[in-house]
């Protein structure tokens, strides 16, 4: 047992997350085409708009759709539809938590290969201040708000108020990167247009255009750029202290060196200068587990399962892994 924890302790995280990664963009992105169906409340982009690819839903598409409801309809049929559905998200996220971000979203995913490429083309990519990382990261939980009330005022006046159009249906899918992106790797690139039938239309479809732009830009010069505004991210937050898969810190061991704030593609600061709390999920965290790997610090850093260790900063696997990228 000693034995195979020092294995697992001392592996390239990167190298796992990355065959981890390639294995769950197969399976969301052409699962379907083996008839494979995880339902409709996966906590990722499995984008609904690759309708001949996909192995399951993202819970965001049903999630608008449900909401777009008269307001005496939620004491229903339908408003048990939404718990439902709510329920099921819970449910895979109280298994892998927000390492749905890390090691299975396609729209995650192809954000890393863009990091590979910008690496491999020399272009440096910049960082936020501490300023602007804390206003950035409010508009992913502006953006979860909206994507639920925006379909809702759809169906219900307010205050006397006429009801937004139709044709704003799924307000977050319009304007979502991954509804042109991930139906592309099927070859199908009917989603890269303006949609011109109304007004209303033309703007979202319009919006969704310069998001996909600002998406493909803002990859090559932040990593994860599109993380720090999803409103995915935002909903994990609000269940994850519930969740089986942990991130947890041993603050009297921490020595501030900062190794593990270097290595964050998402710059959570307080993974370095935190040295009190036992549990380090924040909002932005993806759990991809790289500021374990970089940390020197023997069991300073843990990601558990159940309470169990499975995967732990050691001076040795630390050191292992140094020699091996060094050698490359």
């Amino acid at each position: 047992m000693k034995r195979l924890r020092a294995f697992i302790n001392g592996a390239d995280i990167r190298r796992f997350r990355f065959w981890v990664q390639l294995g769950f963009f197969v399976l969301l992105v052409y699962g379907g085409y083996f008839l494979i169906n995880l339902g409709q409340s996966l906590p990722t982009f499995s984008c609904g708009f690759n309708q001949p690819g996909r192995a399951g839903v993202c819970y965001l598409l049903p999630l608008q759709h449900q909401t777009h409801i008269p307001w005496d309809s939620i004491i229903s049929w339908r408003g048990l539809g939404i718990l439902t559905g709510l329920l099921t998200f819970v449910a895979w996220l109280f298994v892998f938590n927000k390492a749905w971000c890390g090691y299975a979203c396609p729209l995650g995913t192809i954000q890393d290969w863009m990091t590979s490429l910008r690496q491999k083309l020399g272009i440096r990519y910049s960082t936020y201040s501490l300023d602007w990382f804390t206003r950035l990261k409010k508009i992913k939980y502006i953006l979860l708000i909206l994507l639920i009330v925006i379909p809702f005022l759809m169906a219900n006046s307010v205050a006397g108020l006429p009801t937004l159009p139709e044709d704003m249906g799924t307000p977050f899918c319009k304007i979502c990167p991954a509804r042109m992106v991930i139906p592309a790797f099927t070859g199908d690139f009917s989603q890269w247009t303006v949609d011109f039938s109304t007004g209303t239309a033309a703007t979202m479809t319009g919006l969704g255009m310069l998001v996909l732009g600002i998406f493909f830009i803002g990859g090559f010069i932040n990593k994860r750029f599109f993380c720090f505004f999803c409103p995915m991210s935002a909903l994990h937050s609000l269940f994850s202290k519930v969740a089986l898969l942990k991130l947890r810190k041993d603050g009297s061991k921490c020595t501030r060196c900062g190794d593990c704030y270097r290595a964050c593609d998402m710059q959570i600061k307080e993974i370095a200068d935190d040295v009190e709390s036992k549990t380090l999920i924040k909002d932005d965290c993806m759990m991809c587990f790289k500021c374990v790997a970089s940390c020197p610090e023997e069991g300073a850093l843990k990601a558990s399962f159940m309470g169990i260790p499975i995967y732990e900063s050691t001076e040795a696997g630390f050191f292992k892994r140094m020699t091996k990228r060094r050698k490359r």
